[in-house]
């Protein structure tokens, strides 16, 4: 298994992909043309022909032995210049009576785009096969999410300040959002299904048209949408806990549409981008892998030609990792070949 940069050649595994992500996964919609565009996007990103708040980064997880694409994932350069980001911020505003000696405090949402600006980490979707059984040792949720922190570490000069990831929120057994019932439903006359099918073609700009620009109590909301505020899709979980590993929080940011939590974290303060380092590489014929599961994670240092994959060993003393011929080839380098690496399991 292998992280390597999406090309042209992948467009049908991508749109079988999307076709697998479900309902809430905004980022990868079905659409083939809307998926061409992406890819050539991505392409020209990783060439480096747009300026670095215009780039979309879009990585995909190779399985060797099948071909198949195995998950993706993204990196956006920064997000709302071409089209606003939004997102509810949860707020608080107090209330008191001296007269009636009573003071409240009510939760509230209020419309932002506080987020602009900054690097989003998105579109991480495993196919399920890749999820779980005897495949888990091979740590697959693990490499499509770390990986990005050690491509964002290599060019850290592309980057800003900060990074955000929204995570899907939560639906119920008919594939609904309690939130967008309550909520966006009131404001939008259209179903779930397809406002979130226009946010990802990136039509976007009805969200500031349509939704009130005041605070919404959330006393007004019903039970069943405010248990929503902040919360995961189940099949999101293993996602938020990685990223939570890695130094991301939640600060009150939600999305507007199912209630997701966003959470964010300073680029040079997380995990992956300050532990992981230079070295070089050699290749050593007949080299043993350690019993257990990899915990050293390689990626390459030419953007275009990024590779990343799990190796059976870390760096010595001198700067030098040894790789197996299997190990280089599958990251296309030769001996001496500088290389970017994380031990997956140091703690921060």
């Amino acid at each position: 298994m292998r992280i390597r940069p999406i090309a042209r050649g992948d467009l049908d595994e991508l749109q079988a992909l999307a076709r697998e992500t479900g309902v809430g996964f905004t980022s990868l919609p079905d659409n083939r043309d809307f998926l061409a565009a992406k890819i050539d996007s991505a392409i020209a990103a990783f060439e480096e022909r747009l300026p670095a708040n215009r780039r979309n980064y879009f990585f995909v997880l190779e399985d060797e032995g099948s071909g198949r694409l195995a998950g993706c994932c993204a990196i956006e350069g920064e997000v709302g210049h071409e089209v606003p980001f939004y997102h509810y911020r949860v707020g608080t505003l107090a209330h008191s009576s001296v007269q009636l000696d009573l003071h409240r405090t009510i939760d509230t949402l209020f419309l932002c785009s506080d987020h602009t600006g900054d690097a989003e980490v998105a579109s991480l979707f495993l196919r399920p096969a890749y999820r779980g059984g005897d495949r888990r040792e091979q740590r697959n949720g693990p490499l499509v999410s770390m990986m990005r922190w050690l491509f964002m570490a290599e060019f850290r000069d592309r980057f800003p300040d900060k990074v955000l990831a929204e995570m899907r929120g939560v639906f119920n057994e008919q594939g609904r959002s309690p939130f967008w019932d309550c909520l966006g439903a009131n404001f939008f006359p259209l179903d779930f299904d397809e406002a979130d099918r226009l946010t990802g073609l990136g039509q976007k700009s009805f969200i500031g048209e349509l939704m009130p620009k005041y605070p919404i109590y959330t006393p007004f909301l019903s039970e069943a949408a405010r248990a929503c505020i902040g919360r995961v899709h189940e099949q999101t979980r293993p996602a938020l806990a990685m990223l939570k590993k890695e130094g991301l929080r939640w600060e009150g940011y939600i999305d507007i549409f199912d209630g997701g939590p966003t959470v964010e974290a300073y680029i040079d303060d997380v995990r992956g981008v300050r532990l992981s380092r230079r070295c070089r590489a050699e290749v050593v014929s007949g080299l043993a892998a350690p019993a257990g599961r990899p915990r050293w994670l390689a990626a390459t240092t030419v953007m275009a030609d990024f590779r990343a994959a799990w190796v059976s060993h870390g760096p010595d003393e001198e700067g030098v990792i040894r790789l197996s011929p299997d190990e280089a080839a599958r990251l296309e380098v030769e001996s001496g070949a500088p290389l970017r690496v994380l031990d997956s399991e140091e703690e921060g």
